[in-house]
């Protein structure tokens, strides 16, 4: 510590520091416009000038460094003449109309002008007039309101990644654009919006359906809705309507949002969203109220359960809900219904990860938090298009490259990261035991792997080596179609690092091999000892906004919340202690049984919270049937969907900016979200509706909000005991589980003197093929995933114009050669098949792929997921969403000329 003087105010602070840290640690104000503390000090704008005694020269507190003994003036004459003649010579340039401007109230230009009293400037303009770029969907850019500070070019090249912007031109002249000035609608822009909420003035700013002034805007901050990033970030309400975003510069996301989180928030207002209750009568829904509506419900599933049982019936929850409304869900069908025929959309993403790593560590989680992976030595993607899948994340990992950190990929496509990796290993679809074994055996044959870890942390390593030694580099490549030599350097890389961390999503997960294929995540993670330690791991990206804290709170048909087995006598008695009720000790429906089982007849009624399975779930056609089959199916959701159509009830439930509660993020971390703004008219909070269902149905509860909801689930899950709506408030950053009690600060990384099952337990998986593979008949592999800017089945992402005019149309990536043979051209309207149906689909020629592979993004309705396959995972029941074999058809040309893939 060293002591300076600011203001003839005594500061102590660390001899590292700079002038304006140490202002702003003591409370003393210094202007800005071009520091960013997240970037290293430019110190290009001149306006944070300050006078230190004996100095000479005025200094910027941006970049100068305190020393002992230091004292600085922050508002002295000097100060002030010299920050007068910058906003001077700004405002040269400026178009200053700041009773037109958006940003007025909010410009740092604006106040600092009122502040120094600069009314105008006193030079000549010579810098022309420049047109506004308004090509972006989300935003425009207006030159001539640019100070040039540059934070923007900044914030794109070394925080976001892209290095879209520049300075160009020279002197007065100097502006910023896109290389060649094409417009930033047509570069390699992401519409991130970070350089917009960065932007000192009203130069960048988004395009709003609403407009509104500073002052008329209230703050709420609360967690992203959308991925399982978790990112923080205030809405901006105006009246009763959500007008804006701005992102917060905590942890996860550091100040970062992505497209979605940005822009795509208009669906909280929309003219589409859900009103009022519906029910079905003759075929034609109509209004009805809650009460109505609830009662018909509570009367047809007693009748139902009364009449075929209650195995009869069973219920999806919902990875956009709360934990408390997922708490709730599962509590309505244990307790009320009397099942545990309870499952959520992680049957079709992360459930082999949370068979997997439950069976190897202990735990199927992420092990350990978002911000050390930037500060591992080395980084394994695998199977995780991270950069759009996870867009703030993958500029984490970008980041980490830029910083000289190694990044291997792995991965079918070639996607954004694979352009960046030391090493990318383009394996064929459904072959990632070979390629995770093979890496193996290359880590034990050079003798790389932790022994001593190996030794005294895990077990059944002899196993591990006996099954994966006819795994060569050589056999490998045959299997996997990667170069022996990647394999050889990239098991070298990974083992030989002090430090690696291996990232996955479902191009591991979605398979039929899917929990093998995370064992072998975990074996090589223990065999090189990554894994119990900071900046390691094995680290499952969770898909969507709250699809852990979905997980943790027993949206499972086999556990309880916190992981609790249904079938271990002490969790089931404990449970009924809590709940005053009998429960069942079997397990209950997943999902994709659920709809088989409507399908047969055997399943009379289904509840379904949040979630859009005519969409999301493989075979299309075979789900719609499904449905339809059903005696009495309820759908509880924001808009009508694709799903809610089929429904005998709809009721309108509030969107997340409409209410209070927690979500779980990937990194296990449980985040507050906060009301912004009142339930639309004729809607109710999911919890409501499922307290007063339960109510009706004769099981009583007096919840009164989610905080007590809360305590109930603290009371009752071990991972969750310390954790609290008043401790997150109050700590600001969330918490991780576990967090066993209230002392506890939580746990940023997990395994660290032990695994959660003791040992961790080395399982070993041998190459197995997909369910379908090509053949005369359906000769191409299709593998299907998420895109940037598109979530899920569009329930919200569909509603915003940006969105949909930049990506609202399906397409299939197709490789060159395959599109040769097949004589198609750019963007010609295709048929694909496969054994379950077919679509029409625009093609988008591209080397993304290898030439026996296409790509059909899963969002869209009658889409990707009519061919997909149902084929299940042996140990999770999760379907084989990333292969299936099917066959593109050139359609009838005027020539009436047809081909097929051949």
């Amino acid at each position: 510590m060293i002591n300076i003087t600011i203001n003839n105010i005594s500061c102590k602070t660390y001899e590292n520091r700079t002038i304006l840290e140490t202002a702003y640690e003591n409370g003393i104000d210094i202007p800005v416009f071009c520091n960013d503390k997240r970037l290293v000090p430019e110190a290009s704008c001149r306006i944070c000038l300050v006078e230190v005694k004996g100095g000479g020269k005025l200094v910027p507190a941006c970049s100068a460094k305190v020393s002992d003994g230091m004292t600085v003036f922050t508002e002295s004459e000097r100060v002030i003449s010299a920050r007068k003649n910058i906003l001077d010579l700004l405002l040269a340039d400026h178009d200053f109309d700041c009773i037109n401007c958006s940003k007025s109230g909010d410009c740092r230009l604006q106040e600092y002008c009122l502040k120094y009293d600069v009314k105008e400037s006193s030079y000549t303009r010579k810098r022309d007039i420049l047109d506004i770029d308004t090509s972006n969907n989300f935003y425009s850019y207006n030159p001539n309101r640019c100070i040039l500070c540059r934070k923007c070019v900044r914030i794109c090249r070394d925080l976001q990644g892209r290095d879209v912007i520049t300075a160009a031109g020279r002197g007065v002249f100097t502006h910023i654009e896109p290389p060649f000035n094409t417009g930033l609608g047509n570069s390699r822009c992401v519409s991130c919006g970070n350089c917009v909420s960065a932007c000192p003035v009203g130069s960048l700013m988004p395009k709003r359906s609403i407009p509104f002034e500073t002052e008329e805007i209230k703050k709420t901050r609360t967690t992203c809705v959308y991925c399982g990033v978790g990112c923080q970030m205030n809405l901006l309400v105006k009246g009763n309507k959500v007008v804006g975003t701005e992102p917060l510069d905590i942890v996860p996301n550091n100040g970062l949002l992505c497209v979605k989180g940005a822009f795509a928030y208009n669906f909280i207002n929309h003219k589409d969203r859900l009103k009022t209750p519906l029910i079905k009568k003759d075929d034609i829904f109509t209004e009805s109220s809650f009460d109505e509506a609830l009662d018909f419900i509570a009367e047809k599933l007693t009748a139902i359960k009364n009449s075929h049982g209650k195995e009869s019936i069973a219920g999806l929850t919902s990875a956009r809900c709360t934990n408390e409304e997922n708490y709730l869900m599962q509590k309505f069908m244990r307790a009320v219904i009397g099942n545990n025929n309870i499952d959520h959309c992680a049957r079709l993403c992360h459930a082999t990860t949370v068979s997997g790593l439950a069976e190897t560590v202990g735990s199927g989680a992420m092990t350990n938090s978002i911000s050390e992976i930037e500060k591992a030595d080395t980084i394994f993607v695998i199977g995780s298009n991270t950069t759009e899948t996870h867009p703030v994340i993958g500029t984490f990992i970008q980041k980490a490259k830029r910083s000289g950190k190694n990044l291997i990929v792995a991965d079918p496509r070639k996607i954004e990261l694979a352009e960046k990796a030391d090493i990318f290993m383009q394996l064929k679809v459904g072959t990632n035991i070979a390629l995770l074994n093979g890496m193996m055996n290359v880590v034990i044959s050079e003798n790389l792997q932790d022994k001593e870890f190996i030794e005294d942390r895990c077990e059944n390593y002899d196993e591990l080596v006996s099954a994966i030694k006819a795994y060569t580099p050589e056999l490998t490549e045959k299997i996997t179609g990667v170069p022996a030599s990647d394999i050889i350097n990239a098991a070298r890389l990974y083992a030989g690092s002090k430090n690696s961390t291996i990232i996955f999503s479902m191009g591991i997960t979605q398979h039929i091999t899917g929990t093998e294929n995370v064992f072998s995540v975990s074996n090589l993670a223990m065999l090189c000892g990554m894994i119990g330690r900071e900046n390691t791991g094995i680290n499952p990206l969770r898909g969507q906004n709250n699809v852990q804290g979905a997980c943790d709170m027993g949206g499972l048909p086999n556990v309880y919340p916190g992981y609790q087995s249904v079938q271990n006598a002490q969790n089931k008695e404990k449970f009924e202690k809590a709940w005053s009720v009998p429960l069942s000790d079997k397990s209950g429906l997943t999902a994709s049984e659920m709809i088989d089982l409507a399908g047969e007849g055997s399943l009379k009624a289904l509840y379904i919270i949040g979630e859009n399975p005519v969409v999301s779930e493989p075979d299309g056609n075979h789900v719609k049937h499904s449905l339809e089959n059903l005696d009495f199916l309820v759908v509880q959701d924001i808009f009508m969907t694709e799903t809610a159509e089929f429904a005998d009830v709809i009721l309108p439930a509030a969107s997340f900016a409409e209410k209070n509660g927690t979500f779980t993020n990937t990194e296990r971390r449980v985040q507050y979200v906060q009301k912004a703004i009142e339930p639309l008219h004729g809607t109710m909070e999911d919890w409501k509706i499922l307290v007063s269902l339960m109510n009706k149905m004769g099981y009583y509860q007096n919840f009164s909000s989610t905080e007590e909801i809360m305590g109930e689930i603290a009371a009752l899950t071990p991972q969750y005991g310390g954790i609290s709506h008043k401790r997150i408030l109050e700590q600001g950053l969330g918490l991780q589980w576990p967090c066993p009690d209230e002392n506890h600060n939580g746990t940023p990384y997990l395994h660290k003197n032990a695994f959660t099952r003791g040992k961790g337990k080395f399982i070993p998986a041998v190459h197995r093929f997909s369910a379908e593979m090509p053949d005369s008949e359906y000769p191409v592999i299709l593998t299907t995933g998420r895109i940037l800017y598109q979530y899920h089945t569009m329930t919200m992402t569909g509603k915003n114009s940006g969105i949909m005019k930049t990506a609202g149309e399906n397409y299939m990536e197709i490789h060159p050669e395959l599109a040769e043979n097949l004589h198609l051209k750019q963007g010609e309207t295709v048929k694909v098949s496969s054994r379950r149906g077919s679509i029409k689909i625009k093609t988008r020629i591209t080397n993304k792929t290898d030439k026996n592979t296409v790509f059909i993004p899963f969002h869209f309705a009658g889409g990707a997921n009519i061919l997909t396959n149902n084929a299940l995972d042996r140990f999770a029941k999760e379907p084989e969403l990333k292969a299936c074999a099917v066959k593109i058809e050139k359609l009838f040309t005027d020539t009436g000329c047809k081909a097929k893939a051949r």
